[in-house]
Order: structure tokens, then sequence, then C-alpha cells
């Protein structure tokens, strides 16, 4: 096993998940951990997570020296990288020039950590310190215009550092560098596969539930698909599945989550429309923050209205939610040392509904619970979905929502969703989807002067949603989508496409 020590980085329950695809099992553990609880878990390699603090400041988060005297391998990551460095003496300033996105670095020496590699690699920074000067027994093992110091290694104490993101998608040979590290330096044993994860998890619900009852609120998205699935396998009929209509959803999804459910075979599954109840809560607020607070408010009212009448016939002892690590990532601290990004609904439960809380999916990716999905055997039409927010439309109109501007979004959003199809682009995208902006341009149709909406278009690849890059769809296809769209949508007289990345970007826009 590997041990993840989490120093706050957003991205260090993604480096478990990539170790974890590479078969290892891998387990997170806080920074300050002993060294007695490691060496009592069968420590096979160590990685320190990267993080927001910098090293040398008062209250930053360290390392327990110990550790570094267990002579087990380590990695040290963006701030693990620079940990490392401080911890052993070396040092370690604020960079003149900070690198964030991608970068290229050159490679002294590909052997070890880096054998397979070519001499310049593309790889994801994110850090404004910089390593000045490394400790005795160190040595260079790659650099970038701006790092003199971008990786570094003590062979004889199998120390490395890397100043990038090994972990996400947009470094291509991440996943060759952390699988180097694994089987070349730690000879860590393969023991981790999907039905590991499927089965521990049924056995989990199975003991934890009982024969009680549980209620769900699904959307039709993967997540909570695949929950629901996990727990029917679990508990059977002891399930309730609860979809709530809010008028924020895309054009014809209502029908199409309740034709998902049919076949799937759900037995207690409710539709309850409530779309005038949103509306009138989300009239005139153009704050995002608000936004989602108040469609989290509103839809626990409605689904607290839901089991009030079930349970004139059913009692119920827990919720359970589609939540998975991204949505926690962002929503709250993950750890002492994390940072909030956003909030988000599954995480704002009001204590007057008086149930435990399940969250089967909570230390899962996307990814990870498509395979999952697939495992439990849900169709590619379902697990092949695009992820579609919470708070739906709510959040893809900024500004004030209007019933006006929900139509003209459902128009658009269906007509980029339809042509990404027809080309053959859905399922070669992360995610796709139009945004309606809170501004009108001036245009020209039918030689007469319009003052209408602008559409903005988004369309990145990823593969956890932890980072994304904008897909580079063929102009062909955006000018077809574009025309649709000014020519069949009322209400729009432009088309722009986003070509922003995550991070410094979010995915969606609120």
């Amino acid at each position: 096993m590997v041990a993840v020590l989490d120093f706050g980085s957003q991205y260090t329950h993604l480096i478990t998940r990539r170790i974890r695809g590479l078969g290892v099992k891998a387990e997170i553990f806080d920074h300050n951990v002993s060294r007695k609880t490691l060496e009592k878990s069968s420590i096979e390699g160590i990685i320190l997570s990267g993080g927001p603090s910098s090293v040398y400041k008062k209250n930053s988060p360290q390392i327990k020296k110990d550790i570094l005297e267990l002579n087990i391998p380590i990695l040290g990551i963006c701030y693990g990288c620079q940990l490392l460095v401080y911890s052993l003496k070396g040092l370690v300033k604020s960079g003149k020039t900070r690198e964030y996105g991608e970068e290229i670095i050159t490679i002294k020496k590909n052997d070890t950590i880096f054998q397979g590699l070519n001499r310049k690699e593309q790889v994801w920074f994110s850090h404004g310190d910089t390593v000045k000067k490394l400790p005795s027994g160190f040595k260079v093992l790659a650099t970038t215009k701006n790092a003199p110091i971008a990786a570094y290694a003590n062979l004889d104490k199998n120390i490395y550092g890397v100043q990038f993101h090994p972990e996400v998608v947009h470094t291509p040979k991440g996943n060759k560098i952390l699988k180097n590290f694994l089987f070349r330096i730690c000879h860590a044993k393969k023991t981790w596969k999907i039905d590991d994860i499927k089965n521990d998890l049924i056995k989990n619900l199975k003991n934890e539930i009982g024969d009680r009852k549980v209620i769900l609120g699904v959307s039709g998205g993967v997540d909570s698909t695949v929950a629901a699935q996990l727990l029917y396998r679990a508990i059977k009929d002891n399930l309730y599945c609860v979809f709530i209509d809010t008028g924020l959803l895309r054009k014809n999804e209502t029908n199409e989550v309740s034709g998902f459910f049919e076949k799937l075979g759900f037995g207690n599954f409710r539709k309850i429309s409530a779309e005038d109840k949103f509306l009138s809560a989300l009239k005139g607020i153009v704050d995002p923050e608000q936004k989602r607070k108040i469609f989290a408010k509103v839809y626990f009212q409605v689904f607290i209205d839901v089991v009030k009448k079930l349970e004139k016939k059913h009692q119920f002892h827990f919720l359970a939610q589609g939540t998975i690590y991204p949505d926690r990532v962002e929503s709250g601290k993950t750890s002492k040392t994390s940072s909030l990004i956003k909030t988000h609904h599954n995480l704002s439960v009001p204590k007057k509904l008086g149930l435990q809380i399940i969250e089967p999916l909570k230390d899962l990716y996307k990814d990870e619970v498509r395979e999952l999905g697939r495992s439990m055997g849900i169709s590619e039409q379902l697990l092949g979905r695009h992820p579609f927010p919470g708070p739906g439309l709510a959040i893809r109109i900024l500004g004030e929502i209007t019933k006006d501007k929900i139509k003209i979004l459902q128009e658009a959003d269906a007509i980029f969703i339809e042509e990404l199809k027809n080309y053959g682009y859905y399922h070669k995208v992360w995610q796709a989807f139009a945004a309606l902006l809170p501004i009108k341009a001036v245009g020209v149709m039918g030689d007469e002067r319009t003052y209408d909406f602008i559409v903005t278009l988004r369309a990145v690849t990823s593969r956890d949603a932890m980072t994304a890059d904008w897909a580079n769809l063929p102009n062909e296809l955006l000018k077809k989508i574009s025309s649709r769209i000014v020519n069949q949508v009322k209400g729009v007289n432009r088309v722009v496409y986003d070509i922003s990345q995550k991070p410094p970007a979010t995915i969606e826009y609120e």
C-alpha cells in the first residue's frame, strides 16, 4: 500500500485515484500522521501532496521528521516537493515568476522516475514558490525556463520531488511517472480493482443499513443513478428514489429520467413537479452563491415534504446522496489545510430532516463511478451522459433567472448537444453545454437591428473534472451550431466559444 499524506491540495484524492487506477492500494493520511501509524500499515511508499501554503511561513503544515527516516521511498509533489527540501535544510523561496498551467520540462537524466520519457515533456504546474537550493546528496533531474530545479532526487535515500503535478490529466506522461515510482522504486504490489470497491461498498451498506429504509434524491445523472443501483443491490425495495422536476433541467429531461428508472426496474420511484417553487424563490437573484443556497433550501424543503408524505406509510432512517469527491473537494474543506471553492447543494442538509446521511460514492471520481456502474450492468447510454450540476440551469443562466431565459437556454443547449452527437464528438469530450450571458449585443437579422442575448458554448476534455482543457472542436461544427442557434432560438443573435482551461477557470460558470 502507498500512503498519501495530505497537505491540503485540491488534488490529494486524485493522487490516490491515479495510484488505484494503476492497481495499487492507496490510503490518505493527515500530514501530521505519526511514524508509528504508518509502520502499522505495511506502507510500500509515501507521497506528499501539494497544498496552498508556503513551507517557510508560520503555521504551514509540516511533516514529522522521523517519517523521513523510515527508509521507505518518498515522492513529494509541488508543496510536498518544496517541503522535503525545506525539511532537509535546503532553500525554498517565493519565485520571481510563478508557473500556472502547461509548461515544458527538460529532463537531464531519464532513468529511475523519468524512465521511458522523452528529453522534453509537457507537464502541469501550479506554484508560486520555488526550490532555490537542494540539500546535500540531492541532484537535479529536470528544469524549466523559469525553474532551474523542477525535479530532483536523492538516489541513495529513494527520495524524489517534482514541482509539477503528475496526477492531473494535463501532464500527459504523469501516469508513467507515477508508475515508475510505484513499480521501479517502491516495488509495490497490484492489489486493487473495481470489483473490490463494489463488493466492499455493498457489504458496508448492508451492514450499516440493515433492514431499515433509505430515501435518495435522483437526477438521472451518472452519480445518483450509480448510487441508486449500488443501494438497490444492497437493500432492494427498502430504497425509495425521488426525482424532483425543478423546472431548471435540460430539454425533455423529465421524461428521459423517468424512462431511465423504469427500465432499471426501480419499484419505489417518485416524480415530483416543483417548478413554480424554485422559480419563485430564485426570482431576482443574481449572485451565484446565493442561487446555490436558495436552490438547496427549496430542494430540501420539497424533499422534506415528500418524506413526510411517504412516512405516513414508511419510516425512513437514512438520506442517501450521489455526492462524489470533486463535489466535496470544491465545496468544503476536505482537510484542515484545504480551501473552499464553491457551495454544493448536496452538502447543505437541514438538520430537521432527522435522517442519517449516506454517501456511498463520496471518495470516488467520475471515471471510477462510471467504471463501477459498468460493473453493475448499467447501460453505456446512461453512463455516458455528460455531468449536469444539481442546481441545473440556475447556474448556467448568469444573472437573473426567468422562464423566457430558461426556454432560450434549453433550446440552445439541445442544439449544441444534438450537433455534437451528429458529428461524433459527444463522447469525445468530458462535458459540453450552453450558458446564457447576462448581457445583450446588437445584431442584424432580416435587415433589422436586434438587441438580443449572447450564448456561450463550453466543451472540455478531462478525466475527473479536477482539471480540464477546452475541446478543440472543428470549425465547421462550431459554425453549424452557431448558425442553428441564431436562426432557430428566438432571443439570441450571437454565439461565442469558451477556450478557458481549469484552472484558472472552473468548468461551470457559477
